[in-house]
């Protein structure tokens, strides 16, 4: 199944490249800065948790190093990542599985969901943070406009995001139960685009994308994207960026969870749970 599975992914084409997500990563380490995005992630995530009454007992970190503030939910934590195949390396089964932005640079979204479900016992949950398609806007448009009027066409600059419309169906494709999406929205002021820069080498964003140009930027591409970013996305003299963390959470499935009725299965009418006469239409 393994085997079968890396050889369907590997004949793909493939959106993000494998060894310049790592290599972003692991410079994003070395750099040591303050990594903001995730811990507003992290606390968010551990926000979620929080309303889970049940105690954990075997978790999987899906990433190297497990954040302080998800820690203390499960007495047991496994770190494990998903390699250049996209397979999950990780023996389970879990109760809890949790992700801080660590499918973000994954080109088969659904099938890594389809891991992670198969990684936990009946019941157990899912919980994740990713960058939703509102992220870095205004760098995308500054961008677009740049290239447009200095080489005549668009390069692959700044990654896509997920939509929070289309995850719930993505946690079902995962055939995750009980599926809940939601965002928060953080909008962050610049002094200039050094400092918007060097936060998104901070944090392991930088370009990825397996069809991004490998030659340096040039300069009158550069001069006509600040200038383009200072004219549109600038209040009060400072640079804005704007940043979506979407969440996710779903059930491995149980057959002790809630399901919903079937149509036509209701013992009471809508009229009378709100107290109200109940009228026909008029044909």
């Amino acid at each position: 199944m393994t085997a079968n599975l890396a050889k369907m992914i590997s004949s793909r084409p493939l959106l993000f490249d494998f060894a310049a997500s790592r290599n972003a990563q692991a410079r994003a380490a070395r750099l040591a800065g303050d990594r903001f995005l995730d811990r507003a992630a992290a606390e968010g995530l551990a926000d979620r948790l929080a309303t889970v009454t049940r105690k954990f007992e075997n978790g999987l970190w899906i990433g190297d190093a497990v954040a302080p503030e998800i820690a203390p939910f499960a007495a047991h934590c496994t770190c494990a990542d998903f390699d250049r195949h996209e397979i999950l390396k990780a023996e389970g089964p879990f109760d809890l599985a949790v992700s801080l932005y660590s499918l973000q640079a994954i080109n088969d979204l659904p099938g890594a969901l389809v891991q992670i479900r198969r990684a936990l016992k009946p019941d157990g949950l899912f919980v994740a943070a990713l960058l939703g398609a509102g992220t870095l806007s205004e760098l995308r448009d500054a961008f677009a406009h740049a290239e447009t009027q200095t080489r005549g066409g668009i390069s692959p600059r700044v990654s896509p995001f997920a939509d929070v419309r289309d995850l719930g169906g993505l946690l079902q494709r995962g055939g995750f139960a009980l599926p809940v999406s939601d965002i928060e929205r953080l909008n962050v002021r610049y002094r200039d685009f050094s400092g918007l820069a060097r936060d998104l080498r901070t944090h392991g964003m930088t370009n990825a994308l397996s069809q991004r140009s490998r030659s340096p930027l040039r300069r009158d591409t550069l001069a006509a994207l600040l200038a383009h970013y200072a004219q549109h996305h600038c209040e009060d003299g400072k640079l804005l960026a704007r940043f979506e963390t979407l969440y996710l959470t779903g059930w491995a499935p149980h057959y002790s969870q809630q399901k919903p009725l079937k149509p036509g299965s209701a013992t009471s009418r809508l009229a009378q749970a709100l107290g109200t006469d109940e009228r026909p239409l008029k044909g």
